[in-house]
């Protein structure tokens, strides 16, 4: 099994209370806390680094803006001492932010990226981070997303969006690996 480098730094992205309600549609991970918890809390048993990003909104009426309850992170998805956060308003984690700096300070040349949604602020921080430089792993099934419409009269699953961009994501931009996974590389 491959290994995860010792400097390398787990991004949490989006993991925001917001999403829990409306107007947010359906999401399919039941069990996305439990595993991104999971990541959280043995990656800072570890001592390894941890950079949170959330999404601060700057559009009218979005429940992820600043001063809206759901812009908060969801229970134990909060920074610890040490742990910076980065605040974005656009899709990637890299845009717009110091987040490529402050990779760069720590030396690291991997990222472990998990969190919401896989279609869009994850697989775009992802792919961003890969045409960066960085070798990238996204955790799978620590990742969620929603049902959306298909502009048809339909709706496309969330679990058939998360399992295309997981394909496109492994194919040219990211290893794919499970919570366990990365807990046993650990």
């Amino acid at each position: 099994m491959p290994t995860i480098p010792e400097n390398a730094v787990l991004i949490p992205i989006d993991m925001q209370r917001a999403f829990d309600a409306t107007p947010w549609p359906r999401r399919w991970n039941d069990r996305l806390d439990e595993n991104g918890l999971a990541l959280v809390t043995a990656w800072r048993a570890a001592g390894r680094p941890i950079i949170h990003v959330r999404h601060d909104s700057v559009e009218p009426g979005s429940t992820l803006r600043p001063e809206a309850p759901g812009n908060a992170l969801r229970p134990g998805f909060e920074p610890k001492a040490g742990e910076p956060l980065v605040t974005k308003s656009v899709n990637a984690a890299f845009i717009g932010t110091d987040l490529d700096l402050r990779l760069r300070r720590l030396g690291t040349d991997t990222v472990v990226l998990f969190g919401i949604s896989t279609d869009m602020c994850v697989s775009t921080s992802v792919r961003v981070g890969s045409n960066l430089g960085y070798r990238v792993i996204l955790v799978e099934d620590a990742c969620d997303c929603f049902d959306l419409p298909d502009g048809k009269g339909g709706t496309v699953p969330a679990e058939e969006i998360h399992r295309a961009h997981v394909a496109t994501l492994r194919h040219e931009f990211a290893a794919v690996w499970r919570t366990g996974e990365v807990l046993a590389s650990l």
